[in-house]
């Protein structure tokens, strides 16, 4: 996927990468197997037609976030960008927290966002547990290599003499135990004999490293847990720091792109490529990691653990919730992947950790859709306007245009009647100085229509005004010669009260009140925002297409249907975001 026409290119480091690894013909001889495999077949092979092979690879765990569009965004991009392939890749190593629907939902994402795995015919969507067999006959032969051992000491043990960072760690008393006898524990946990936690195959590297992932890491452990895809056949897993490199490797991946938390992994991914790739297990060229700064965005939480406590303790609907930074419910609020992908486009990759302002996203949905969203009115919270010299029955044909700028687009039509709604902020029966709206003796414009003349209101017995008297004056309707012959200073927007369609509005705003609710040791829950969902009756001006995709309502900002509560029979509608950022002066 390509920037938009005409955006300036972002800073991205990774472009430098690949351009110099294409120059110097890094790749050269690479080539390619479908389905990817070992070192044997792949020699075997033709050359790779791609230039460069990148992947996303999720873990089926959980829904995707703004973090992972990013991601996603990334990895396709370059891919298209240097004549590539970008791999779907499922990294289904942890069964006990994976499923069947994550995979799906994940796949919709990706789709949505506008991104496909196909390429030519082909399909590259592909699995870990596609190489359970390949990953275990590589484990094996790491065994006879004597570079990896089965540990008997319990995951507590582990831990205890891992050292520290200052302190090095200690030899387990199974290290050097003979090759034979952990081909043989291997081959039992692999056939289910030992219980969970009993045994597991560690990589033989250096004990006193200073980088604690070199420090003799697991490769495998037992979970005898139902998976997937594979159902009970395995009950021993590889881990996720071992499985990455040797399927980025079987699939011919260049460039595997990480966030930055992988960096001090990087050095265990080479080894694992470069030892295997002497054994005669993988082919090179080899993969090479890159890591980049994660997104960071103000005002959300990102961490799937506090998403699922939001979502478990009800503070928000589900996953797709709108005020979610999920793909889920950023979709459901109705931002479009263009926003989405323009949002990425704009926060550029680099490898220093900032936080972006949620206000960029708002933006981007902004420049996105204000040439192309088609305008309409709607009242959000309703007052009652009545026209009082006009006939009960009056109806008379006004025009505005679908889009201001985009004149082909044509013009849509509604009814001025006797009694119309407008916004009750638009009424003051005691306005404060530079107040141009609506109040007793004053006059403003209808848009579209007329200069009104404010006669008085109607009051309940509480003194809540519930009903605004006006005057039309004939001769100013707009787009004739009499409509500038009334001086006004304000313009406020109706719509029809008899023709009018009923909407339930959700108006949505940030989830929390604090730019980082989730910075140090603070409780994020405290900073949930009361009113980060206000739902309103309000009403749609006529002829309004209620299950299109996203509109402007004329002073207010960009709405879009809500995709599950939504019906023709009832008008369900999203904010999505305000005309303009009104964040930055609340919290100045």
């Amino acid at each position: 996927m390509t920037p938009h026409d005409g955006e300036a290119s972002t800073s991205n480091f990774l472009r430098q990468v690949i351009e110099i690894d294409l120059k110097a013909n890094r790749f050269e001889g690479k080539r390619w197997a479908s389905p990817p495999a070992a070192a044997q077949t792949l020699n075997q092979a033709d050359l790779d037609p791609a230039r460069i092979r990148t992947r996303f690879p999720p873990e089926p765990n959980g829904f995707l976030h703004i973090g992972h569009a990013k991601s996603i965004c990334l990895n396709f991009g370059l891919a298209t960008a240097y004549g590539g392939i970008c791999h779907l890749r499922f990294d289904d190593t942890n069964p006990e927290k994976e499923e069947q629907a994550y995979v799906d939902a994940i796949m919709d994402a990706v789709k949505w966002l506008g991104f496909d795995w196909q390429s030519k015919g082909q399909s590259y969507l592909y699995f870990a547990s596609d190489y359970f067999d390949v990953m275990y006959a590589f484990a094996q032969a790491l065994i006879k290599a004597g570079h990896a051992y089965v540990d008997e000491q319990s995951p507590e043990q582990m831990r205890l003499a891992r050292g520290t960072l200052t302190e090095p760690g200690q030899d387990s008393p199974w290290r050097d135990r003979p090759i034979d006898e952990s081909l043989t524990r291997f081959e039992e946990m692999r056939n289910g004999q030992h219980p969970d936690g009993s045994l597991a195959l560690r990589a033989r590297i250096d004990m006193t490293s200073p980088n604690m992932n070199m420090r003799d890491p697991v490769i495998y452990r037992i979970r005898h847990a139902h998976h997937h895809r594979t159902a009970d056949r395995w009950c021993i897993y590889p881990m996720y720091a071992w499985a990455h490199p040797v399927e980025d490797a079987l699939e011919g991946i260049t460039h595997s792109v990480c966030t930055l938390e992988f960096e001090d992994q990087r050095p265990f991914y080479d080894w694992t490529l470069n030892t295997l790739a002497d054994l005669g297990c993988l082919a090179r060229p080899l993969p090479r990691q890159y890591e980049f700064a994660r997104l960071n965005m103000s005002y959300v939480v990102t961490s799937k653990r506090k998403l699922l406590q939001l979502v478990k303790d009800h503070h928000v609907s589900g996953w797709d919730d709108p005020r979610l930074p999920t793909l889920a419910g950023l979709r459901r609020r109705g931002y479009t992947p263009e926003s989405i992908r323009l949002f990425c486009e704009r926060t550029g990759v680099s490898k220093a950790n900032s936080r972006i302002d949620y206000s960029v996203l708002e933006q981007a949905l902004r420049d996105d859709q204000d040439p192309k969203a088609p305008r309409s009115v709607a009242i959000l919270k309703p007052l009652k306007l009545v026209i009082t010299n006009l006939p009960e029955d009056y109806e008379e044909t006004c025009h505005a245009p679908v889009h201001p700028h985009h004149p082909e687009s044509g013009q849509r039509s509604f009814a001025l009647t006797r009694e119309l709604w407008i916004e009750r902020e638009d009424f003051a029966l005691d306005p404060p100085k530079k107040y141009f709206r609506l109040f007793p003796g004053n006059q403003v414009r209808l848009k579209y229509a007329y200069v009104v003349h404010c006669t008085g209101c109607v009051q309940d017995e509480d003194g809540h005004v519930v009903e605004v008297h006006a005057e039309y004056l004939p001769e100013t309707r707009s787009g004739t010669p009499g409509a500038d012959a009334v001086k006004v200073k304000g313009t406020v927007t109706w719509v029809s009260a008899k023709h009018a369609i009923a909407a339930t509005i959700h108006l949505y705003d940030r989830l929390f009140t604090e730019a980082y609710p989730d910075a140090g040791d603070t409780d994020f829950l405290a900073s949930l925002n009361p009113d980060s969902r206000q739902t309103v009756q309000g009403w749609l001006e006529p002829g309004t297409q209620t299950l299109s995709d996203v509109w402007q309502f004329e002073r207010l900002g960009y709405f879009a249907p809500d995709r599950v509560e939504n019906r023709l029979e009832h008008v369900v509608i999203n904010r999505i975001t305000t005309l303009k950022d009104n964040w930055a002066t609340r919290s100045s």
